[in-house]
């Protein structure tokens, strides 16, 4: 995992990342959206879908502590050892949209994680123990729980979605 060193390193690298994996949809015709392939986990829509979710809770914890609401992750209703159930919670979530629609709200989150970011101070950034949703037993600072819910999924689903289209 890539350290940051400023938030115009972390921007960039998202935004890098995001587009590459959006792009990817170009191609992808809506009637094929729900169309599981033989060795690929999610269907192009899920595959949003999960980004959608993850993206969407990292700025609802973030919300939520700043409003002095107490946050417990990953959800209320699902804990670290039932990510599978999380998982379907937003397949389900978001499988009636289309994948325009989908890109769309991933779009707008992805914008919004960067002005948040752009409105972070350092030290809540970059130093671990910041933020209580945050706090973890390995002491991640913020930049990194930002990197595995954009990055590095952006980085790996892409690569899903390459071996979707040549399956």
């Amino acid at each position: 995992m890539p350290e940051y060193n400023s938030k115009k390193e972390l921007i960039a690298s998202i935004q890098k990342t995001y587009i590459l994996y959006d792009q990817e949809f170009n191609d992808i015709h809506e009637h094929e959206k729900d169309l599981l392939k033989v060795n690929v986990d999610k269907t192009p829509s899920q595959n949003l879908s999960y980004q959608i979710g993850w993206t969407g809770l990292l700025l609802d914890w973030e919300s939520d502590e700043l409003n002095g609401i107490h946050v417990k992750t990953p959800t209320p209703e699902y804990k670290w050892n039932n990510l599978k159930g999380l998982y379907q919670s937003f397949y389900k979530s978001y499988s009636s949209y289309s994948l325009q629609e989908q890109r769309k709200i991933l779009s707008d989150q992805v914008r919004e994680i960067v002005e948040w970011i752009e409105d972070l101070d350092d030290n809540i950034l970059f130093l671990p123990e910041k933020r209580k949703w945050a706090t973890t037993p390995a002491k991640w600072p913020v930049w990194k729980w930002i990197h595995i819910n954009t990055v590095a999924p952006f980085k790996s689903f892409r690569t899903q979605l390459r071996k979707w289209k040549k399956g």
